[in-house]
């Protein structure tokens, strides 16, 4: 019995030695590492979730509108403004932590992310005085050199911050008399909004403190008319569209604003019924000067509801071009009510539409026809930015 048992053990050595030589060798070891993203292109488009129903949580999402892919993500914390460098290079996000998630100490901070990894670089903390509002290009803004950036404050009272991005510090706080929010003007200027329909222009100096200050003559009736917070880019300054479908261009490039006759979006007939509205109410393209603007009916009250049409006009003639219905857009069912739009600024571009049920619609900027309806992209896609 003991000789048949050495033998077995001889056989099952002998196998198991054989099999090992037949094993290929271990895998290295694995190492986490940041993957470059490719070199941007011109349809790229940054999606800004505010994840309306778990507030602490809002994220930016990176799109590729060509290949209808989803790049990347930026987590963007408790309500927060954001907006890209002058270069595309960077995403900036002003945004509110928590110490337990949604409740305990407070602390506020501008964190800059590197568009090419995606890689939180750089934070600042700021003094607990952000303002928290819906999406708009000026709760947080660069100058137009790039130096500098601004964060808005309301405490309630109104003013705003002045940050150098470069030595990751706060240079300031500059009181606005209750005017609101940050306008680059220039390298060197910030223009808030004030209820009177008017704007206020504070100068800085080289090391960003105040200088001087100007407030400008009213345009547009607060009580009659208001205005968007959300200016769409144009080229020079910003178009504030009014919510009875007036527009008002404002060059900021100069040492004051200067401010266009206003034109309007809807004919007689329409005033009062057809109107614009969501969080990110319009669009241009600033080389074909053509604007693109979310409309419905609705009356007094309905500046936040979606648009059942997107109209399409001349920048330079005012005159509509186009009115596309979203009902009819896709195949993919009821897409809703259009809340956001973009456009890229090449010489083929997309428009891209952000919708209440949380798809994003890639169109023909020129004749409106669909590409794709990417569905699902983020919760509450309320603004796009495209570099």
């Amino acid at each position: 019995m003991r000789s048949a048992s050495l033998l077995v053990a001889a056989a099952l050595n002998i196998g198991m030695h054989a099999r090992a030589a037949e094993l290929p060798p271990p895998l290295p070891a694995e190492h986490m590492k940041v993957e470059a993203l490719a070199a941007a292109g011109p349809h790229w488009v940054y999606v800004f979730d505010e994840a309306f129903f778990n507030e602490t949580d809002a994220r930016v999402h990176l799109f590729d509108g060509d290949t209808y892919r989803r790049l990347g993500q930026i987590d963007a914390g408790f309500t927060p403004g954001f907006n890209l460098s002058p270069d595309g290079k960077t995403t900036v996000v002003a945004t509110t932590y928590f110490a337990r998630g949604s409740r305990g100490t407070r602390t506020d901070v501008v964190e800059f992310t590197d568009n090419a990894t995606l890689a939180t670089t750089r934070e600042i903390v700021l003094p607990p005085k952000r303002a928290m509002t819906l999406p708009t290009l000026f709760n947080v803004t660069y100058s137009d050199d790039g130096r500098l950036v601004y964060v808005a404050y309301v405490t309630p009272a109104a003013s705003f911050g002045v940050l150098d991005p470069a030595a990751g510090t706060v240079l300031g706080e500059i009181d606005t008399a209750g005017c609101v929010m940050v306008i680059p003007s220039g390298p060197n200027r910030v223009s808030s909004l004030c209820e009177s329909g008017r704007v206020l222009t504070v100068t800085l100096d080289a090391g960003g403190h105040e200088s001087s200050r100007a407030m400008s003559e009213p345009f547009f009736d607060a009580d009659k008319d208001p205005v968007f917070m959300q200016g769409v880019k144009i080229e020079g300054g910003f178009a504030f569209l009014s919510f009875l479908g007036e527009v008002h261009e404002v060059d900021f490039s100069g040492a004051a604003p200067a401010f266009s006759p206003a034109w309007s979006l809807v004919s007689a007939t329409e005033k009062g019924h057809w109107r614009p509205g969501g969080s990110q109410v319009g669009a241009v393209h600033r080389g074909l000067h053509r604007m693109y603007v979310s409309m419905h009916v609705g009356g007094e009250g309905s500046h936040k509801d979606g648009g059942t049409e997107i109209w399409v006009f001349d920048m330079t003639t005012h005159r509509r071009l186009a009115r596309w219905p979203v009902g009819t857009m896709g195949t993919m069912g009821n897409l809703g009510t259009v809340l956001a739009v973009q456009v890229s600024q090449d010489g083929a571009p997309i428009l891209f539409a952000a919708t209440d049920k949380s798809d994003v619609v890639v169109l023909d900027a020129l004749t409106g026809r669909v590409r794709h309806i990417e569905k699902r992209l983020g919760q509450t896609p309320w603004m796009m930015l495209n570099p």
